[in-house]
């Protein structure tokens, strides 16, 4: 058995935003590996704008070019606490923005507990200058041709006004 601590840092990531780099590459220095669990097809949104192997190439991308060497980016479709469990994770690590962010993911720890008792949830609490920021904003900013550059990765920025062309 092995004495790395691993977290997992799940989310639909569609698209990533600078925001869940900064809570992704926090959490990589207090843990010894970090796994990006981008969900492939959520359920409680919509369809996704970009594919869930568009998403784990935006992150890796951006997270090599911000040094982060300690994190490995997959796409998955089964529980959380199953992935959680596939690649040895005790801990899954969740960005916190506002109250209401703190309600939807203290049902999902409760659900999670349930299922996986082991498996501890951390809470990193968003950095003041992103505090602000989601992926469905980004979109509807990117959407009326807002300049979405200082909010994502520039790869992001470009794949979003390409794909939002009115």
């Amino acid at each position: 058995m092995s004495d790395e601590r691993v977290a997992i840092c799940p989310g639909t990531y569609d698209p990533v935003t600078n925001g869940h780099l900064d809570i992704i590459s926090r959490a990589a220095h207090v843990f010894d590996r970090v796994v990006v669990g981008v969900v492939n097809q959520p359920v409680r949104k919509q369809q996704t704008l970009f594919t869930g192997e568009e998403r784990r190439a935006f992150i890796d991308d951006a997270l090599k070019a911000n040094g982060v060497e300690n994190a490995d980016v997959v796409v998955f479709s089964n529980l959380l606490v199953e992935l959680a469990r596939e690649h040895g994770a005790g801990a899954i690590v969740k960005g916190l923005r506002a109250i209401s962010d703190f309600e939807y993911e203290f049902e999902m720890n409760q659900l999670n507990r349930k299922l996986a008792p082991d498996i501890e949830s951390v809470y990193i609490i968003a950095s003041p200058n992103y505090s602000f920021l989601s992926s469905t904003g980004v979109k509807e900013m990117a959407t009326f041709g807002g300049d979405v550059s200082d909010l994502v990765p520039a790869g992001v920025a470009g794949a979003l006004a390409e794909r939002l062309k009115r």
